[in-house]
């Protein structure tokens, strides 16, 4: 990881290594907290734009009042903190990282009266699987931990907790030689992947996973949008992990992995083992839409002018 100069803590500056907290921080305990994912690309040799941020903002928000956590900023600010960070850094392209979390006073389960603390910290971070998965895929193993329960936690909110079901299954595959985890659902259908929407194509068809037990990720809100345009419905239903095995396309959506492919499941190549063409169409149209290529969608860019 690259550290950057400046993180944004509790609505001021400070350097990358003074950016601590107490380790009785209620959240490093229990995990109450939220956050979001976020990037920001280059546009132009003298700008860059954070990609769709208004609505993370909203998504932290919405996440916070599902766990009961009263944010200490506006919206406004906590925006304005995501340009500051990349900002003062200087990062053109970077990833972008708010975090609301429990601060440290009483240590009860039912600790109300702590703090709720918040910061943004940017960095750089390039292809989440790696560049040559984003070129010709990647292979998913089916997980042994499934996805909870709706009504176990909250799948609305981006919880920091949440994260350690994702973790185990993340490393999972990642100690038995596979890029990535297929969870499934407590009824044992698709899912998502550890940190990521999942679709497929077949015979012209386009699903992903309905919403409810997965996250409302706002990169497949993207995906859907840009599929829409080019007049393909995607049909939000549950659905086996056979019918990936049998699927002409399977690709992951997200902030961090972007479009990426999958090539393999379960030992099982995915339609010819390569990038189908829906998938490659989409790769092209998410570097058009982020860079700002394509004048269609510059609602969803939050411009940063570097000679301003």
């Amino acid at each position: 990881m690259e550290k950057c100069d400046q993180i944004w803590l509790d609505g001021q500056l400070v350097p990358w290594d003074a950016a601590n907290v107490h380790v009785l921080t209620h959240t490093l305990h229990y995990g109450l907290g939220v956050f979001e994912g976020i990037r920001c690309y280059q546009t132009g040799a003298q700008r860059s734009a954070i990609f769709r941020l208004s609505e993370h903002i909203d998504r932290l928000f919405d996440g916070a009042h599902i766990l009961g956590l009263q944010i200490p900023f506006s919206r406004e600010q906590i925006a304005q903190a995501c340009v500051t960070a990349v900002k003062v850094n200087g990062l053109r392209a970077c990833y972008i990282r708010p975090i609301v979390f429990l601060g440290e006073g009483e240590m009860g389960l039912a600790a109300v009266h702590n703090p709720v603390r918040v910061a943004v910290i940017a960095w750089k971070w390039g292809a989440y699987l790696g560049e040559e998965g984003v070129r010709q895929g990647i292979r998913l193993k089916t997980s042994s931990f499934q996805r909870f329960h709706v009504n176990t936690l909250m799948s609305n909110a981006k919880a920091v907790g949440h994260y350690v079901n994702s973790i185990l299954a993340a490393v999972e595959a990642r100690r038995l030689g596979y890029d990535e985890a297929l969870m499934l659902d407590t009824d044992g259908y698709v899912a998502e992947c550890s940190g990521e929407n999942i679709f497929l194509v077949r015979r012209g068809v386009v699903k992903t996973t309905a919403l409810g037990a997965v996250l409302p990720g706002i990169t497949r809100d993207t995906v859907m949008t840009l599929l829409a345009a080019e007049g393909i419905v995607v049909r939000e239903e549950r659905f086996t992990r056979d019918e990936l095995y049998i699927a002409g396309e399977v690709f992951m959506t997200g902030t961090a992995a972007e479009v990426t492919p999958v090539r393999e499941v379960d030992d099982r190549q995915v339609g010819s083992g390569r990038p189908g063409e829906i998938t490659q169409r989409l790769q092209r149209a998410f570097a058009q839409v982020t860079t700002g290529a394509e004048a269609r969608y510059t609602q969803w860019l939050t411009p940063i002018d570097w000679a301003a």
